[in-house]
């Protein structure tokens, strides 16, 4: 089924509207009620291959902003990692990412004690 977007040339707003084949509605703009609409060129998705996806992880480039001891930094790229990998792990793994990131604070309370 054919999904169309519009300018409104009012507001200027977008619209997305749903076509049904053999069927020209009178189109009017969902936010200020406008009838003047421009068919725009929509946006697409282009999936990547499993195989695209590790390439593109394994890319020195991508690993260029991660600094491994700074919390913040590593919770971006384990979070970046997951997206990439198309997985979702979960609330728990959210949490612990979200924890990571607050950094020192946790970090005082995890040091380990001195052995000497």
């Amino acid at each position: 089924m054919p999904i169309y977007e519009y300018r409104c040339e009012d507001c200027g707003k977008r619209n997305t509207y749903l076509i049904l084949q053999g069927k020209s509605p009178a189109l009017s703009c969902k936010h200020c009620k406008g009838k003047q609409l421009e068919r725009i060129m929509s946006r697409f998705a282009a999936p990547k291959s499993e195989e695209a996806r590790m390439e593109a992880m394994a890319d020195p480039s991508n690993f260029g902003d991660v600094d491994e001891n700074d919390p913040k930094s590593m919770a971006r790229f384990m979070k970046k990692m997951g997206k990439e990998m198309g997985e979702d792990f979960g609330e728990d793994f959210d949490e612990a990412m979200e924890s990571m990131g607050e950094g020192s604070q946790e970090e005082d309370s995890m040091s380990i004690p001195d052995m000497d």
